[in-house]
């Protein structure tokens, strides 16, 4: 049964990008128990059609590409078809790479740009068109605590986390006067598989163990842990639904307090 804060959600469609593992699963998940029918889109559509499958109430798959356009409208159109709309999009696919800032390539720096920005700039856009045909509807971008703060070893991740929150803080002031509402969240430290690779990653840039890198995670969180995909899930469906309705242009912070600014 929904929760009392957000009964308004139920019967709404929502589209959530890279839906099918980590922060996306867990917001579609939580978001299907609002009694909300999801599209999970996500480039590996067998992920995408296992998730669906496991989530129920009547998740659907749908694949997509985020950094090109022709795919994301495709990918709309699907939604479209099979849930007959939607009010709710979630721009959560997203990559990361690391590297010393002075090694960072060409090509890491475009990959993390084009479906970390362009990802959210393109199903953005696309659903703002449909919200403003429709008078209605609600944006949720996952953004990073990495977009408050610049983060060492990732600055091309950082700067592309940073252009979603000033893309965010823009396009809410432009729906606004519509009544379409347009946040992000900032996860802190998030247990996934993104964040399993990245520990790996900074333990050999550090000479350090991956215990030892966790172990700093930890010990930059005040709340103790680190953290999980339901604790962003949970902000965002309070985003989605009318308890938030006087909230726009906000990049929230969900970071166990390592950012609180």
């Amino acid at each position: 049964m929904p929760s009392r804060q957000a009964a308004d959600l139920a019967g709404k469609r929502a589209f959530v990008t890279g839906g099918a593992a980590g922060i996306g699963r867990a917001i579609a998940s939580a978001l299907t128990r609002q009694e909300v029918r999801v599209a999970i889109a996500d480039i590996d559509i067998e992920a995408a059609r296992g998730a669906a499958a496991e989530i129920g109430g009547e998740a659907v798959a749908v694949k997509i590409d985020v950094r090109e356009r022709d795919s994301v409208a495709a990918a709309f159109d699907e939604a479209q078809r099979v849930l007959g709309g939607y009010e709710i999009l979630i721009a959560n696919a997203g990559v990361s790479s690391m590297a010393p800032a002075v090694d960072i390539t060409d090509e890491a720096w475009d990959f993390n740009f084009s479906v970390n920005a362009r990802g959210v700039f393109l199903t953005n856009q696309i659903a703002a068109r449909h919200f403003l045909s429709q008078k209605q509807g609600v944006i949720v971008n996952t953004a990073s605590q990495a977009a408050k703060v610049g983060a060492p070893l990732l600055a091309h991740y950082s700067a592309s986390k940073f252009a979603v929150l000033g893309w965010t803080q823009a396009l809410a002031r432009e729906l606004a006067p519509f009544g379409i509402r347009v946040n992000a969240v900032c996860p802190g430290f998030v247990r996934t598989s993104m964040q399993s690779r990245g520990i790996i990653w900074e333990a050999e840039l550090r000479g350090v163990s991956p215990d030892a890198v966790v172990e700093s995670y930890v010990a930059q969180t005040p709340l103790g842990r680190l953290e999980q995909p339901e604790d962003v899930a949970n902000v965002v469906v309070f985003l989605c639904s009318d308890a938030a309705r006087f909230m726009t242009g906000q990049g929230v912070n969900v970071t166990g307090g390592v950012y609180m600014g």
